[in-house]
């Protein structure tokens, strides 16, 4: 086997790890949005503004972290 061959499936490897990596990543804070939304709706009167607003932001937090390791894992696909 050559060398370009082992470089060609040691990086191959490594983008496969770092693919099943960021979707794990992905799935874990989909379902902290979810649990944020999913809290609103279950306390929803019970909350203060302020427990609302912060769970608002933590899930738009979570959201935006999901969508970070979904364009890692596009980027690397794609190059």
């Amino acid at each position: 086997m050559s060398t370009e061959n082992r470089h060609s499936i040691t990086d191959e490897v490594e983008k496969g790890v770092k693919d099943v990596r960021d979707s794990a990543a992905a799935a874990i804070h989909h379902s902290a949005a979810e649990a944020e939304r999913n809290r609103r709706e279950v306390e929803g009167d019970t909350m203060t503004p302020g427990e609302k607003m912060a769970s608002v932001a933590d899930e738009a937090k979570e959201r935006i972290k999901e969508g970070i390791d979904d364009t890692k894992k596009s980027v690397r696909d794609h190059t």
